[in-house]
């Protein structure tokens, strides 16, 4: 596997991390209790280690990353939450995810 392959592997993992913390939170915070912050708290603490894994530019780290977290974030709503997402979602979705793209694959096609 190609560095370049594996740092959209960290991303996924990453995105996970974040967004399932995130819920933890949620959860824990709509009554599931004080245990499910606090395994929130620390999923948000290994994300952040694990996003930094990718050895890139501070701002094209990121820049790419809230691409794969928004689609990770939209599906996490859509199936954990069973939230109905509108088409204006997907639509920002897409524009989110061109951006990571852009910020990813721009500078070798500009």
């Amino acid at each position: 596997m190609k560095i370049e392959s594996f740092s959209w592997v960290i991303f996924l993992v990453a995105a996970v991390l974040e967004v399932g913390g995130d819920a933890l939170i949620r959860l824990g915070m709509r009554g599931r209790g004080i245990v499910f912050i606090l395994l929130g708290c620390i999923a948000l603490g290994v994300y952040g280690v694990t996003v930094n894994q990718v050895r890139w530019e501070f701002s094209k780290l990121l820049g790419v990353y809230v691409g794969v977290f928004a689609v990770v974030s939209v599906s996490f709503g859509r199936i954990l939450f069973d939230e109905r997402i509108p088409p204006t979602t997907f639509v920002g979705l897409l524009l989110v995810v061109l951006g990571g793209l852009i910020i990813q694959f721009g500078p070798e096609l500009w």
